[in-house]
Protein backbone atom coordinates (compact mmCIF):
# COMPACT_ATOMS: atom_id res chain seq x y z
CA UNK A 1 0.00 0.00 0.00
CA UNK A 2 0.60 3.42 -0.17
CA UNK A 3 1.18 4.32 3.36
CA UNK A 4 3.06 1.17 3.79
CA UNK A 5 5.58 2.70 0.75
CA UNK A 6 6.23 5.63 2.76
CA UNK A 7 7.32 3.65 5.77
CA UNK A 8 9.17 1.36 3.70
CA UNK A 9 11.13 4.90 1.64
CA UNK A 10 12.11 6.83 4.91
CA UNK A 11 13.15 3.83 6.92
CA UNK A 12 16.82 5.06 8.08
CA UNK A 13 16.05 8.38 6.92
CA UNK A 14 13.44 10.22 8.81
CA UNK A 15 15.99 12.18 11.00
CA UNK A 16 17.95 13.60 8.28
CA UNK A 17 15.48 14.21 5.92
CA UNK A 18 13.90 16.90 6.54
CA UNK A 19 13.54 20.19 4.38
CA UNK A 20 13.85 23.74 5.02
CA UNK A 21 10.64 25.23 3.96
CA UNK A 22 9.83 27.84 2.38
CA UNK A 23 6.34 28.86 1.32
CA UNK A 24 6.37 30.44 -1.95
CA UNK A 25 2.38 31.17 -2.06
CA UNK A 26 0.32 31.34 0.96
CA UNK A 27 -3.15 29.25 -0.15
CA UNK A 28 -6.18 30.34 1.17
CA UNK A 29 -8.30 27.89 3.29
CA UNK A 30 -11.02 25.51 0.92
CA UNK A 31 -13.52 27.64 2.59
CA UNK A 32 -11.97 31.23 0.74
CA UNK A 33 -11.28 29.47 -2.19
CA UNK A 34 -14.79 28.36 -2.44
CA UNK A 35 -16.34 31.65 -2.56
CA UNK A 36 -14.26 33.40 -5.26
CA UNK A 37 -15.64 34.06 -8.57
CA UNK A 38 -15.61 31.95 -11.10
CA UNK A 39 -14.47 35.39 -13.41
CA UNK A 40 -11.19 35.16 -11.59
CA UNK A 41 -10.61 31.63 -12.49
CA UNK A 42 -6.94 31.04 -13.40
CA UNK A 43 -6.46 30.02 -16.93
CA UNK A 44 -4.16 27.47 -15.05
CA UNK A 45 -4.35 25.68 -11.62
CA UNK A 46 -1.31 23.60 -9.68
CA UNK A 47 -2.18 21.82 -6.37
CA UNK A 48 0.63 21.25 -4.72
CA UNK A 49 1.56 18.73 -1.94
CA UNK A 50 4.77 20.01 -0.01
CA UNK A 51 7.46 17.57 1.42
CA UNK A 52 7.51 16.16 4.42
CA UNK A 53 8.32 18.61 7.11
CA UNK A 54 8.23 21.48 5.24
CA UNK A 55 6.20 24.63 6.43
CA UNK A 56 2.92 25.36 5.08
CA UNK A 57 2.44 26.54 1.38
CA UNK A 58 3.82 25.03 -1.29
CA UNK A 59 7.08 24.05 -0.32
CA UNK A 60 10.82 24.57 -1.83
CA UNK A 61 9.83 22.26 -4.81
CA UNK A 62 6.34 23.25 -5.21
CA UNK A 63 7.43 27.12 -5.64
CA UNK A 64 10.30 26.51 -7.90
CA UNK A 65 7.76 24.09 -10.14
CA UNK A 66 5.21 26.41 -10.25
CA UNK A 67 7.43 29.55 -10.84
CA UNK A 68 9.29 27.54 -14.00
CA UNK A 69 5.61 26.69 -15.39
CA UNK A 70 4.50 30.47 -15.20
CA UNK A 71 7.28 30.91 -18.16
CA UNK A 72 6.35 28.42 -19.89
CA UNK A 73 2.70 29.02 -20.83
CA UNK A 74 2.35 31.98 -22.65
CA UNK A 75 1.68 34.93 -20.33
CA UNK A 76 -1.35 32.49 -19.68
CA UNK A 77 -2.34 33.30 -15.79
CA UNK A 78 -1.25 30.12 -12.98
CA UNK A 79 -2.66 30.79 -9.82
CA UNK A 80 -1.74 27.57 -7.21
CA UNK A 81 -2.60 25.82 -4.40
CA UNK A 82 -0.93 24.45 -1.57
CA UNK A 83 -2.70 21.12 0.04
CA UNK A 84 -3.51 21.36 3.33
CA UNK A 85 -2.18 18.65 5.45
CA UNK A 86 0.32 18.10 8.18
CA UNK A 87 3.32 16.76 6.18
CA UNK A 88 5.16 15.20 8.94
CA UNK A 89 6.44 11.70 10.35
CA UNK A 90 2.82 10.16 10.74
CA UNK A 91 2.24 9.12 7.45
CA UNK A 92 -1.13 8.17 7.55
CA UNK A 93 -1.73 11.28 7.74
CA UNK A 94 -0.97 11.68 3.58
CA UNK A 95 -4.75 10.47 3.63
CA UNK A 96 -5.92 14.12 5.13
CA UNK A 97 -3.77 15.54 1.98
CA UNK A 98 -4.95 13.78 -0.30
CA UNK A 99 -8.73 14.39 0.51
CA UNK A 100 -8.06 17.96 0.35
CA UNK A 101 -6.18 17.82 -2.47
CA UNK A 102 -9.61 16.08 -4.22
CA UNK A 103 -12.00 18.54 -2.21
CA UNK A 104 -9.91 21.49 -4.06
CA UNK A 105 -9.43 19.70 -7.41
CA UNK A 106 -13.42 18.87 -7.37
CA UNK A 107 -14.21 22.38 -6.45
CA UNK A 108 -11.95 23.61 -9.18
CA UNK A 109 -13.84 21.72 -12.02
CA UNK A 110 -17.26 22.50 -10.88
CA UNK A 111 -16.61 26.21 -10.36
CA UNK A 112 -13.87 27.16 -13.16
CA UNK A 113 -14.84 24.34 -15.57
CA UNK A 114 -12.74 26.08 -18.07
CA UNK A 115 -9.47 25.70 -15.66
CA UNK A 116 -6.70 23.76 -17.03
CA UNK A 117 -5.56 21.91 -13.54
CA UNK A 118 -2.25 20.72 -12.85
CA UNK A 119 -1.53 18.41 -10.31
CA UNK A 120 1.79 17.45 -8.18
CA UNK A 121 3.45 16.85 -5.08
CA UNK A 122 7.58 16.29 -3.33
CA UNK A 123 8.27 13.74 -1.31
CA UNK A 124 5.22 12.81 1.22
CA UNK A 125 3.84 15.26 -1.60
CA UNK A 126 3.79 12.71 -4.02
CA UNK A 127 2.34 10.39 -1.74
CA UNK A 128 -0.67 11.83 -1.42
CA UNK A 129 -1.18 12.26 -5.25
CA UNK A 130 -0.42 8.78 -5.77
CA UNK A 131 -3.55 8.14 -3.20
CA UNK A 132 -5.71 10.56 -5.76
CA UNK A 133 -4.11 8.21 -8.18
CA UNK A 134 -4.75 5.25 -6.41
CA UNK A 135 -1.41 3.57 -7.09
CA UNK A 136 -1.90 1.07 -5.85
CA UNK A 137 -4.87 0.92 -3.68
CA UNK A 138 -6.70 3.88 -2.16
CA UNK A 139 -4.78 4.74 1.02
CA UNK A 140 -5.99 4.73 4.71
CA UNK A 141 -8.70 7.08 5.54
CA UNK A 142 -9.08 8.06 1.58
CA UNK A 143 -12.61 8.92 1.51
CA UNK A 144 -13.25 11.42 -1.08
CA UNK A 145 -12.09 10.20 -4.66
CA UNK A 146 -12.28 11.84 -7.67
CA UNK A 147 -15.37 11.44 -9.60
CA UNK A 148 -14.24 9.86 -13.30
CA UNK A 149 -15.39 12.90 -14.92
CA UNK A 150 -12.19 14.87 -12.63
CA UNK A 151 -9.48 13.62 -15.23
CA UNK A 152 -10.91 15.23 -18.43
CA UNK A 153 -9.99 18.80 -16.53
CA UNK A 154 -6.77 17.30 -15.35
CA UNK A 155 -4.14 18.54 -17.73
CA UNK A 156 -0.87 17.02 -16.23
CA UNK A 157 1.24 16.00 -12.88
CA UNK A 158 3.99 16.08 -11.98
CA UNK A 159 5.85 14.39 -8.60
CA UNK A 160 9.30 14.27 -7.46
CA UNK A 161 11.23 12.02 -5.15
CA UNK A 162 7.77 9.62 -5.17
CA UNK A 163 8.03 7.00 -2.22
CA UNK A 164 5.92 4.45 -4.96
CA UNK A 165 8.46 4.12 -7.24
CA UNK A 166 10.76 2.65 -4.77
CA UNK A 167 8.00 -0.75 -5.32
CA UNK A 168 8.11 -0.12 -8.52
CA UNK A 169 4.66 1.62 -9.00
CA UNK A 170 5.48 5.42 -10.77
CA UNK A 171 2.52 7.22 -10.98
CA UNK A 172 3.35 7.03 -14.68
CA UNK A 173 2.30 3.33 -14.12
CA UNK A 174 -1.66 4.26 -13.36
CA UNK A 175 -4.02 3.80 -16.03
CA UNK A 176 -6.02 6.46 -15.91
CA UNK A 177 -3.08 9.11 -15.10
CA UNK A 178 0.03 7.78 -16.79
CA UNK A 179 0.25 9.67 -19.89
CA UNK A 180 -0.18 12.83 -18.05
CA UNK A 181 2.44 12.39 -15.83
CA UNK A 182 6.18 12.95 -14.97
CA UNK A 183 7.13 11.26 -12.59
CA UNK A 184 11.35 12.33 -11.39
CA UNK A 185 13.61 10.50 -9.23
CA UNK A 186 16.91 11.87 -8.59
CA UNK A 187 20.35 9.11 -9.19
CA UNK A 188 20.88 8.00 -5.35
CA UNK A 189 17.70 9.04 -3.68
CA UNK A 190 16.44 6.97 -1.14
CA UNK A 191 12.97 7.83 -0.67
CA UNK A 192 12.46 6.92 -4.41
CA UNK A 193 15.06 4.34 -5.19
CA UNK A 194 15.93 0.75 -3.80
CA UNK A 195 19.29 1.17 -3.71
CA UNK A 196 19.34 5.15 -3.41
CA UNK A 197 21.92 6.51 -0.25
CA UNK A 198 21.89 9.93 -0.79
CA UNK A 199 19.82 12.74 1.07
CA UNK A 200 21.54 15.13 -0.68
CA UNK A 201 20.19 13.60 -3.94
CA UNK A 202 16.65 13.92 -2.52
CA UNK A 203 16.97 18.04 -1.43
CA UNK A 204 17.78 18.56 -4.91
CA UNK A 205 14.78 18.89 -7.09
CA UNK A 206 13.95 22.43 -7.04
CA UNK A 207 15.88 23.70 -10.35
CA UNK A 208 16.70 21.35 -13.02
CA UNK A 209 13.96 18.53 -12.33
CA UNK A 210 11.03 20.74 -11.72
CA UNK A 211 12.33 22.86 -14.73
CA UNK A 212 12.30 19.70 -16.59
CA UNK A 213 8.91 18.58 -15.05
CA UNK A 214 7.46 22.52 -16.12
CA UNK A 215 8.69 21.78 -19.67
CA UNK A 216 7.04 18.14 -19.89
CA UNK A 217 3.45 19.78 -18.08
CA UNK A 218 3.51 22.98 -20.59
CA UNK A 219 3.32 20.63 -23.46
CA UNK A 220 -0.01 19.77 -22.34
CA UNK A 221 -1.55 22.61 -21.57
Amino acid sequence: MIISALRRAFAGTATTVVMAGITVLTPPSLGAVGTAAAANCPDIEVTFARGTSEDPGLGRVGGAFVNQLRNKVGGRSVGAYAVVYPASYDFLAAADGANDASAHIQWMAENCPGTRQVLGGYSQGAAVMDVIGAIPVPGIGFNNPLPPEAAGHVAGIAVFGNPSAKLGLPLTASPVWGGKVIDLCNAGDPICQTDGQSVPAHKSYAGGPTNEAANFVAGLL
